[in-house]
């Protein structure tokens, strides 16, 4: 039974290899917005705070402060939605998970770059 999830979870999944990255990371999303009958890219640029889930329901949640308020979203891996995803900045963490961003603000909240 397992197998045959894997095959047909393997017919229906998108081709489509973003860069890879992981929690602490500074990343923008380029996500297609419909409004009516027109189609615009927005970006929503933030901290990837957690990557969860396998295969096809593989997701990721970004966070972002918009007017002193953080905004998270959850974006799906298979989304046909994405456009592109672009990495601005690596983040040096020692979780997978980085709940604690959350109560955090100012300097306190900044994450320390990872260097390659």
């Amino acid at each position: 039974m397992n197998e045959l999830m894997k095959a047909v979870e393997q017919e229906f999944k998108l081709s489509k290899d973003f860069v890879q990255f992981k929690a602490g990371d500074t990343i923008s999303v380029h996500y297609k917005i419909v409004e009516g009958n027109k189609e615009r890219i927005q970006v929503y640029r933030g901290v990837v705070i957690q990557i969860k889930g396998e295969s096809l329901g593989k997701t990721f949640t970004v966070r972002k402060i918009s007017g002193n308020i953080g905004v998270e979203r959850i974006f799906p891996f298979e989304s046909p939605f994405i456009d592109h995803i672009e990495i601005n900045k690596y983040g040096k963490v020692r979780r997978a998970r980085i709940y604690y961003l959350r109560k955090l603000t100012g300097k306190k909240a900044r994450i320390k770059e990872r260097r390659y």
